[in-house]
Parts: structure tokens; sequence; C-alpha cells
């Protein structure tokens, strides 16, 4: 059975490279434009690994994520946070939040697939 990965980001392109890269590594690939919706294509779908970006409109990165692990279903689910922001002090929040691991765009998609297949294992 094929891993279903929900990828959430509000910029067509890296939404596209993203499908792109991980439908070729045999992924399933659910697609979010924000958090908001985010949290609406969750409820509908049963991914095994999410990847969120930070800076989003209605719903950012954090936000989505602390609604994530309110949810007693999905308190465990894998989240990388996929972002062009390398403050740490962001990335310690996104921790805080419960996020899983965090990678700096732009990213390698051979080392992206290898950190999806790493937190859902």
């Amino acid at each position: 059975m094929s891993l279903t990965v929900l990828t959430i980001d509000d910029s067509r392109t890296m939404r596209d490279m993203l499908m792109l890269a991980l439908q070729g590594a045999g992924f399933n690939v659910v697609q979010a434009v924000d958090g908001l919706h985010g949290l609406e294509v969750l409820a509908e779908s049963d991914p095994q690994v999410i990847i969120t970006d930070i800076n989003m409109p209605r719903m950012d990165g954090f936000g989505f994520i602390e609604g994530v692990r309110r949810s007693e279903r999905h308190r465990g689910l894998p989240i990388l946070v996929l972002t062009t922001e390398s403050d740490p002090a962001k990335k310690d929040r996104a921790r805080q939040a419960g996020a899983t691991g965090w990678i700096v765009k732009p990213f390698s998609p051979d080392k992206l697939v290898e950190a999806i297949r790493r937190v859902a294992a």
C-alpha cells in the first residue's frame, strides 16, 4: 500500500513541485492551499505524513500544526515543515507546536522523500 502525503502550501509552483517529486517516489498526494484548507482536507483524507509551509494566508503553518495536534485522531501524525524560513525562533515555535521536522526551501526531492520515509516508519 502506498503512503499518502498531505502537502500544504499557498504557492501553486511549490505544490506542483511537491506533487511531481512525491508522486515520482510512489506516494499518493493530497494538497491544500493554506492551513484552514489543510484542516478541511485532513478531515476528509487519511495521510501518513503532512508537509506544511509556514507563511500562508488565512491560517499559517503554526496554526495548522496546533490544530492538528488538538485532534486526538491526528496527534501522532508526523508533520514536516517545508519553508524558506531559517530563523531559529520560528523553528523552535514550530517544534513547540508539534512539528516533527524542519526542511528549508529550496529542497532536494531525494532528501525530502528520505525524510518522509524516515518519519513514516
